[in-house]
């Protein structure tokens, strides 16, 4: 026991005290805080004025005006101005009183600013429907500047958008833009199409058009989430985001860790050094100390972003979207997640001389692992189907799934978890059986690098 503690701790230390460790840990935190500062000073990418034209060619004759309107610089104004409402809304209180202490509430205007836009001077031309040359107009869609008054779209509005036969449907329209229009001024465009032609259809069926707003028009609210511990405001965003933070710090953790495993066992093997290390302790001490030294380093990982993670929900008040229990469960997926990979990785690394022979055997245990983040949407959004349930008890997919149920909207049964908890346990035991076999046998072999049946008969001959 003694002499796995020494590898154990020898490979712990070799691992944390070198440059490229610390700088790497502490790169992700580095650039974190960077975004959060400095982003805001660089989004200042703010489109030219534009000064053009909208090009319309209605059947009808009923949309000019209320296009027109809709477009004025005004009603844009007023328009950008909700929707800057509703982002300050959306934003937590803390964030906007830590913006405000820290002096950067100006900066955070002139961000918001910049993503509104400038507004625009768009004049509405209608054409004659009746003898418009359509290929022609469009060619004036590449022609002169939007910021001296060319043309930005042609709108071709149907005959039957506005009136439609009996039992039939409406039409709609088609829209024409120059390249590389800005999506803020074409959505406005849209916008300004739309509503005119609602509004056209509604005075055309004879109905007031103010009263059928008032009437479908309800006040936007946010919903409120019932706790044992109270009541909160809901946090849409932290209810996507959650899962994610999760599954990110359980593969970080278990790959970095993992992966050194295999490295510092390729290193060792292919430099001779194991054969000293052989001298001193067997091979099971020697995989054994291995993988206990870098769960360590795996742990210090988990812990560290775990502690960043937990330190900025209390700086921004939101602690409480966060069950403190899952960093237990956390912890426990951990274990198991680490000691499955980390086996296969110290196998691979003792049977291959250099890392790139390396690839062939782990890229099926990286595609393995990176399948519950493929389906990381699907799972968190429906945590009970069968099929979530199912791949919750599949090794080695089973912790980061079941992981990825139990921080979404709607946790599972607490059987089910201990129950893939045991699953995981056991292919654990699985794991280090299958690596310790192929770990003794292949330590002191060179050579032709072995595929999968030749570590089959590994197994079988150790």
């Amino acid at each position: 026991m003694n002499k796995i503690f020494r590898v154990a701790l020898r490979e712990f230390l070799a691992t944390v005290a070198t440059k490229g460790f610390i700088i790497g840990v502490l790169i992700t935190p580095a650039l974190i805080g960077m975004l959060i500062v400095v982003m805001p000073l660089l989004i200042n990418e703010r489109p030219p004025k534009v000064d053009g034209e909208l090009a319309l060619v209605d059947p009808t004759g009923l949309l000019l005006t209320q296009v027109q309107d809709y477009l004025t610089p005004e009603k844009i104004a007023e328009r950008r101005g909700e929707l800057k409402q509703r982002i300050e809304e959306a934003t937590p209180e803390a964030l906007r009183q830590l913006s405000k202490r820290s002096g950067s509430s100006a900066i955070t205007e002139q961000a918001t600013a910049s993503l509104l836009g400038d507004l625009p001077a768009i004049r509405v031309v209608r054409l004659p429907a009746d003898t418009v040359d359509l290929e022609a107009e469009k060619t004036r869609l590449h022609e002169g500047s939007i910021q001296e008054g060319g043309r930005l779209a042609l709108a071709v509005v149907h005959e039957d958008a506005v009136r439609r036969e009996p039992g039939g449907k409406y039409g709609s329209y088609d829209l024409y833009v120059r390249g590389k229009l800005d999506d803020r001024l074409e959505d406005e465009l849209k916008g300004a199409l739309r509503h005119a032609i609602v509004e056209t259809r509604i005075r055309t069926e004879g109905l007031d058009p103010e009263r059928i707003h008032a009437l479908t028009d309800i006040e936007r609210v946010r919903s409120t989430t019932v706790t044992e511990q109270g009541e909160r405001q809901t946090n849409e965003i932290a209810n996507i985001l959650l899962p994610a933070g999760f599954m990110v710090l359980l593969l970080v953790s278990v790959f970095t860790s993992g992966q050194q495993i295999m490295t510092s066992t390729i290193e060792e093997k292919s430099s001779r050094v194991v054969e000293l290390l052989l001298s001193a302790v067997s091979p099971l001490q020697l995989m054994t100390g291995k993988i206990v030294g870098q769960m360590c380093v795996g742990f210090l990982i988990l812990a560290l972003y775990s502690g960043m993670g937990i330190v900025a929900l209390v700086q921004f008040a939101m602690l409480g979207v966060l069950d403190l229990s899952l960093l237990f469960y956390l912890f426990l997926f951990y274990l198991i997640a680490y000691f499955i990979v980390g086996s296969l990785m110290a196998a691979v690394g003792a049977a291959v001389n250099e890392v790139r022979e390396a690839q062939t055997l782990m890229t099926p245990i990286m595609v393995t692992m990176m399948i519950p983040w493929m389906l990381w949407m699907p799972i968190t959004r429906d945590p009970n189907s069968v099929f979530a349930t199912v791949i919750s008890f599949v090794p080695p997919l089973n912790t980061f799934v079941m992981l990825l149920r139990m921080t979404s909207t709607t946790p599972p049964p607490l059987w089910q978890v201990w129950l893939s908890i045991l699953v995981g346990v056991a292919s654990v035991y699985g794991a280090l059986w299958f690596a310790a076999k192929v770990f003794r046998v292949g330590l002191l072999m060179f050579g032709k690098p072995p595929n999968f049946a030749t570590l089959v008969r590994w197994v079988r001959m150790a």
